[in-house]
């Protein structure tokens, strides 16, 4: 079994931004979930700007991804894109990309919400365990910019069509102000 690492994405990386951008789409097809398209060209720029996390074996092959990004004037922060290639799951590796996510989160914008949305019951208890609570979407940022993220999804027209309040995901917010210190589980 190959060693898998964990970290803060470079430019080095770049690379694997058609392989990512291919798992996320494959993934969605798969579950038959909702998940936004994104260009490796925007995979990349997350890379340059040090706000993702990738996960890559001893062997050098893309293991997973996931990227941050600020909404709302940095008072908000998304976690995004979390995908796993299919020859790593089952592995836990999920959960150190996650955990890495929200480190990187928490370090790059100490005050701000962190906020995911999704459909998959994993990402939520992972969620949970970092202490997101489930909120309406209106609790999460208001910045229009993010929801045009939301376009690519198959699920955009239930979002639109109520006033992009409710849709198949669902909304979990992390408020720092709500906790006395970050939660990390497995130390």
């Amino acid at each position: 079994m190959s060693e898998i690492f964990v970290r803060v994405a470079t430019m080095e990386d770049a690379s694997f931004a058609e392989a990512i951008c291919d798992e996320i789409f494959i993934s969605s097809q798969e579950r038959k979930t909702g998940i936004a398209r994104r260009t490796p060209e925007y995979i990349i720029e997350k890379m340059a700007a040090g706000k993702a996390v990738i996960a890559v074996d001893d062997k050098g092959q893309f293991a997973g991804f996931s990227y941050i990004e600020s909404w709302g004037g940095k008072s908000f922060v998304a976690n995004s894109g979390l995908i796993v290639a299919h020859n790593f799951r089952g592995m836990g590796v999920a959960k150190r990309i996650k955990e890495q996510t929200f480190r990187l989160s928490r370090t790059l914008f100490p005050d701000a919400k962190i906020f995911s949305i999704t459909t998959g019951a994993a990402v939520m208890k992972m969620n949970y365990e970092f202490g997101f609570r489930p909120v309406p979407f209106s609790e999460l940022t208001d910045d229009p910019e993010f929801w045009k993220g939301c376009e690519g999804c198959r699920h955009f027209d239930i979002l639109k069509s109520h006033d992009y309040k409710m849709c198949i995901c669902t909304g979990l917010l992390y408020d720092p102000k709500e906790h006395l210190e970050i939660h990390h589980p497995d130390e």
